[in-house]
């Protein structure tokens, strides 16, 4: 049967503040080494030798227990391999000098991944990469349950992203769909929200994740910027027929609301079509000027 891993969980360690054992500690030293010099000044003394010794090797140790914890920093605190509490107490502190220390940044970090090469949902190739702003969150999860947690977070970011780009297409989603380029605030949400949910092992939260890069890949980006081009022209011609109809709807209804001229069928098309023809021309109309009647 295969084994699961233990999730070990952050607690605080039992430590104490650095300036009075410092203090001690420096005292004894001094206190020994002068005993030492006394003791061999007064003919090697045996008992003097012997403290001034012992006082100095006892203030050493002390010493050895020492060590800083910076703001937004962690210690965690192991008894040959026992993790015994993680200390977060910034200044100089001190613990029994035979704990091992372990240190680890709770600070924030910011990091943006290499360019993917991956497909959207489409198939299409695209060039991705992501920002993406983490800290550590429990220091026990950190360093015992992961290898190596800042590795493990960069390779989760790579991962979430092949996943969120297989999900989504890179523009025009079906249905109304949301894209990764049209919808850039929703991808980020569901990025960061998977992220959350694979780095939540190693102790790490991420605070924002967002895409600082998005294209097709070079092989279709010509192919894909023409379609773009021809999409665009498209949709700006739709505008201008739109608008021209609507145009010309409100001049036949003010013509005939004034009386300015009656029109039969036949000259209303012909209107309307010379109309249309100047309004959704891309070149400036020339005018033709007509001397005899419509009817020839």
């Amino acid at each position: 049967m295969e084994s699961k891993i233990t999730a070990s969980a952050e607690r605080p360690a039992r430590t104490s503040s650095g300036i009075m054992m410092l203090l001690l500690s420096l005292l004894m030293v001094l206190a020994g080494t002068l005993a030492i010099v006394m003791a061999v000044g007064g003919a090697l003394v045996p008992m003097a030798l012997l403290a001034g010794i012992i006082l100095l090797a006892v203030g050493l140790f002390l010493m050895c227990g020492l060590y800083s914890v910076q703001p937004n920093e962690a210690v965690a605190i192991l008894l040959f391999g026992d993790y015994r509490g993680t200390d977060r107490k910034a200044g100089l502190r001190w613990v029994v000098p035979w704990y091992s220390r372990k240190k680890v940044s709770m600070r924030v970090r910011n990091v943006t991944s290499d360019k993917l090469k991956v497909n959207d949902k489409r198939g299409n190739p695209i060039e991705i990469a992501a920002n993406v702003v983490w800290r550590v969150r429990d220091s026990a999860q950190a360093l015992f349950d992961v290898d190596d947690f800042a590795a493990f977070v960069n390779i989760q970011i790579d991962t979430a992203l092949r996943d969120i780009t297989s999900t989504y297409a890179y523009d025009h989603g079906d249905d109304h769909e949301p894209t990764l380029r049209a919808d850039a605030e929703l991808i980020a949400e569901k990025l960061r929200e998977e992220l959350n949910e694979r780095v939540r092992v190693a102790g790490v939260t991420i605070d924002e994740a967002r895409l600082a890069h998005l294209a097709y890949a070079s092989e279709i980006a010509s192919a894909m910027l023409r379609r773009q081009q021809a999409e665009a022209i498209l949709s700006a011609r739709r505008l201008i027929v739109q608008g021209a109809v609507e145009m010309v709807e409100n001049a036949l209804e003010r013509l005939a609301e004034l009386n300015v001229v009656e029109l039969d069928e036949d000259r209303k098309a012909a209107m309307v079509s010379n109309l249309l023809v100047v309004l959704c021309a891309d070149r400036e109309a020339q005018p033709v000027v007509n001397t005899g009647t419509l009817y020839g």
